[in-house]
């Protein structure tokens, strides 16, 4: 079944307010609980929340898109995708796709999806239901 776009407003604000501290979190936070596992699991809830602003899809294929896109993410990091496009000294690409692999990247990453789907619940529990 194809994604027919769409636009919610309410998930393309909330994806704008996660952006929003997702670039507090690259920029000035250096620690080393928040922005190696917080920024990770934000990371996908981001994409969750744009991926149901801008489709159709519903919340669990949502998350498990979001997931995938974390999980493809790391393997990239695992095979240096940014030496093979030459981007290792580009700061943008090092911090929207990271710069090296950790096993614990992809439980924050199941993390995040995790949270995205029981947010949903939360908000609205009918929502399971879509």
């Amino acid at each position: 079944m194809p994604v027919r776009p769409s636009w919610h407003p309410g998930y393309a604000l909330a994806a704008s307010l996660v952006f929003l501290v997702e670039v507090v979190i690259a920029l000035w936070v250096r620690d080393d609980v928040i922005r190696p596992y917080v920024g990770d699991v934000l990371a996908v809830i981001l994409v969750y929340l744009a991926l149901r602003a801008i489709s159709t899809l519903r919340i669990v294929p949502a998350a498990f898109a979001a997931l995938t896109v974390g999980i493809l993410v790391e393997i990239g990091q695992a095979a240096d995708l940014l030496g093979i496009l030459g981007l290792s000294h580009n700061r943008l690409a090092a911090v929207l796709l990271g710069t090296s692999f950790g096993i614990g990247d992809l439980f924050c990453y199941a993390a995040g999806a995790t949270i995205a789907v029981l947010a949903e619940c939360w908000r609205k529990p009918a929502a399971t239901a879509r």
